[in-house]
């Protein structure tokens, strides 16, 4: 019988992706939407925090296994920022090109060369409200801020996340490419390799 998992998340595409690599190991994934879970104000001061928070919330209204996430980017000439900010960096009402133009404002006395950058995913598995040995994974993804966006795909900071060793932005990959060298992709990957391996 497929073990429950609740993912803490309403976007859909993490949902399709969260089932597609799970579903294989025995887990039924539902979206939080079922269960009425309400986003949890993400008052955590790092993305492990916050993703415990967000999955602790999901199995507590649930009763059962929860997944979350939390992920953003960090730029080295802004101390990190916009870190666990990322998707509110312009404030609200969110937007990914306001957050876009926030940062290119941030950096624009910032040479080329001096623009390295990371986009953190940090994915937090509670088998139960109480758990107290959360399995925790974390996965970064290098690059550079661009200083005009490029490309059309992906969402977020992807138009200006550029990617040396592909010599394109993140929002020019196709699905699969991202999929494959993405911070999520690839944690993911991570968590699939840890939930295999424990009893």
């Amino acid at each position: 019988m497929p073990q429950q998992l609740v993912i803490a998340s309403g976007n859909a595409g993490k949902l399709n992706e969260f089932h597609q690599l799970l579903s294989p190991l025995g887990y039924e994934v539902q979206p939080q939407s079922a269960y009425d879970v309400v986003e949890v104000e993400e008052t955590g001061v790092t993305f492990v925090e916050n993703a415990l928070l967000k999955a602790r919330e999901a199995s507590r209204v649930s009763g059962a296994a929860a997944l979350a996430d939390d992920s953003g980017l960090a730029v080295d000439a802004l101390q990190g920022r916009p870190g666990i900010y990322s998707a509110r960096f312009a404030g609200e009402p969110r937007s990914d090109e306001r957050n876009n133009q926030q940062l290119l404002e941030a950096l624009a006395d910032t040479p080329e060369g001096r623009r390295q950058a990371r986009y953190w995913c940090v994915l937090v598995l509670l088998r139960h409200p109480e758990d107290p040995v959360p399995l925790i994974v974390q996965q970064h993804w290098e690059g550079e801020i661009l200083a005009h966006p490029r490309g059309d795909s992906g969402f977020g900071y992807d138009p200006l996340f550029w990617l040396p060793d592909q010599g394109m932005s993140a929002a020019e990959l196709t699905a699969a490419e991202k999929n494959r060298l993405s911070h999520r992709g690839r944690a993911l990957g991570a968590l699939v390799t840890a939930l295999s391996e424990t009893p």
